[in-house]
């Protein structure tokens, strides 16, 4: 690895409802160029993506043919080892990674340590289980955004999904923001200190951009301060 580059974690769900291919690409084709990005999921389970088209399924036809697509188990993980934690818009979040053990002791980590965290869409449901020594949300004092109930409507699997993020939010203290319902689709991102969220898939590049800016910015500081 290189020794300038910091490493970044994507969190993948790997339930049949997968994840969105375009935030999944988006978010690693813009952190490849900055980071050393590994990838985990449940139990190093595949990743299934959801929402494809000819270009994004091509893409990611070439893309596991790569040893480094091969995700590892998030019982895993060594949080210490990463500067970032990124998990795109995933539907199957609400399925897996809302109540992983595993991840919440990675989360608990990132919450301690203030490194960045972004979560976009459906998945920042992935934030859910992460609870401070209280049994209360860690990330209770923040303001987060995530996929709205109106945007949410529009699925035709609304009825059987097991959690609405907006709710849980809302019911855990937090602070929830969100674009106009008149103004579908809107990139819309939040960045309470050393959390970044995106309200839809439309603003992975944003929330991903967001993340990099204060990453980079986070490591000249402690250059400086050597």
């Amino acid at each position: 690895m290189s020794t300038n580059r910091q490493n970044c974690l994507i969190v993948l769900s790997s339930a049949k409802e997968g994840n969105s291919s375009q935030s999944f690409i988006q978010c690693y084709s813009l952190l490849n160029t900055a980071f050393n990005v590994q990838i985990a999921t449940p139990s190093g389970r595949n990743a299934e993506f959801v929402r494809s088209d000819e270009q994004s399924r091509k893409w990611l036809n070439e893309f596991k043919h790569k040893s480094f697509s091969t995700p590892i188990s998030l019982s895993s993980v060594d949080p210490h080892r990463y500067s970032c934690l990124v998990i795109p818009h995933s539907p199957g979040a609400v399925i897996d990674l809302v109540t992983d053990s595993d991840l919440s002791y990675i989360l608990k980590h990132f919450v301690k340590e203030q490194k960045v965290i972004c979560a976009i869409g459906m998945g920042v449901a992935a934030l859910f289980p992460a609870y401070d020594d209280g049994n209360v949300w860690s990330f209770r004092r923040f303001t987060l955004t995530a996929i709205s109930v109106f945007e949410l409507t529009r699925n035709p699997d609304f009825a059987n999904l097991p959690i609405i993020p907006e709710d849980v939010i809302k019911d855990r203290g937090a602070l929830y923001s969100s674009t106009n319902p008149d103004h579908v689709d809107e990139v819309h991102v939040v960045v309470d200190r050393h959390l970044i969220t995106g309200q839809n898939e439309q603003s992975t590049l944003t929330a991903v951009q967001n993340l990099m800016i204060q990453c980079n910015q986070r490591q000249n500081k402690s250059l400086r301060e050597r």
